[in-house]
């Protein structure tokens, strides 16, 4: 049967913050399955906010937008994939694709019915592990430290203020919206406040934390950055994730220089990607399964329906409209 796929391109490289009109809807024909091939249906689809900065440095105008979704298997002619089954495939914004498999990631087989698929873009998926490794590893918290996150009520620092709870920390966080702050408080923050509307962060955060931060889980960059540094505890860990004050600027911004805070409180920063740690990617989704299946680790997802409203998904995003993960119901 002859299935036509659409995709949302890339029609011309962002400038300053995306635009509607800087996507383009494609149509795809896809040819017959060969022998070890099997199709694939987009069943939910993830918009991060790695995929501004990304787009500039890994795609060409004209290039199918960079991505993950869950898909379902729907014809196989590979053994290793039974029609029905759920994956993990980074094949960008697309609502049908060909594999051969070996780009796909079954869901765990002890996935429970009652959790919805999508997770697997969230809290059980590649947001999910970059706060548990980025705080494990780069931070590498202690119990009883205190740990600052910001951008606390998206994807990954909602899982980050969560799993230092669960590691016996003090967490304060911020978001951009007093909904999100409720939110904060709801799951479990100790601290949280609206960075939007406090007079000065600086101020903000020593009422937080009068005693300084151990650790600074850092999605942000830019000001917030600046501030945060001089508030670091004696040998204090910064993981560096994300700079998402930055990545629209069509202009650099300049800040004030990291070395003398570094130097007097011998602070660690590093930045890290989360795929340093693929040999340990089974280890890190069975433990955050396994808190989301105890209750311990809530989720709260932005589901956006229809595949048309990718990019409009995606813009909002990157805007703050979220709260929780984004994603897309095709």
């Amino acid at each position: 049967m002859m299935v036509i796929a659409k995709a949302w391109a890339l029609k011309r490289h962002f400038d300053g913050f995306p635009k509607t009109s800087d996507f383009d809807l494609k149509k795809i024909e896809l040819p017959n399955l060969k022998d070890g091939e099997l199709l694939l249906e987009s069943v939910f689809l993830s918009v991060d906010p790695y995929m501004r900065p990304y787009s500039r440095r890994d795609m060409k105008e004209g290039d199918i937008m960079i991505g993950t979704q869950v898909a379902r298997v729907v014809e196989s002619k590979n053994p290793a994939f039974t029609v029905g089954a759920f994956v993990v495939a980074g094949r960008g914004w697309r609502t049908h694709f060909i594999s051969d498999g070996k780009d796909l990631q079954l869901l765990p087989s002890n996935w429970p019915e009652s959790l919805p698929k999508s997770l697997a873009l969230g809290t059980v998926g590649m947001p999910g592990l970059t706060a548990y490794f980025g705080l494990l590893e780069v931070c590498k918290m202690k119990p009883g430290e205190t740990v600052l996150v910001n951008a606390a009520a998206g994807a990954v620092g909602s899982v980050v203020g969560q799993l230092a709870k669960i590691g016996g920390c003090k967490v304060v966080g911020c978001a951009g919206s007093d909904d999100k702050v409720a939110y904060l408080k709801k799951i479990g923050f100790d601290e949280a406040f609206n960075y939007n509307t406090v007079k000065s962060l600086d101020e903000a955060l020593r009422k937080a934390s009068p005693d300084g931060y151990d650790c600074f889980f850092d999605n942000v960059g830019g000001e917030f950055a600046s501030v945060a540094i001089n508030q670091m505890r004696k040998y204090g860990r910064i993981a560096v994730c994300g700079a998402i004050s930055q990545y629209n600027d069509s202009v650099p911004q300049k800040g004030p220089y990291v070395q003398l805070p570094m130097i007097f409180k011998e602070l660690q920063m590093e930045g890290f990607l989360v795929t340093r740690w693929n040999n340990r990617r089974e280890e890190g989704l069975q433990a955050l399964l396994k808190w989301v299946m105890e209750g311990k680790m809530k989720y709260h997802e932005q589901v956006t329906e229809g595949f048309e409203n990718m990019p409009m998904a995606f813009i909002g995003m990157l805007k703050g409209e979220n709260l929780g993960k984004a994603v897309v119901k095709v």
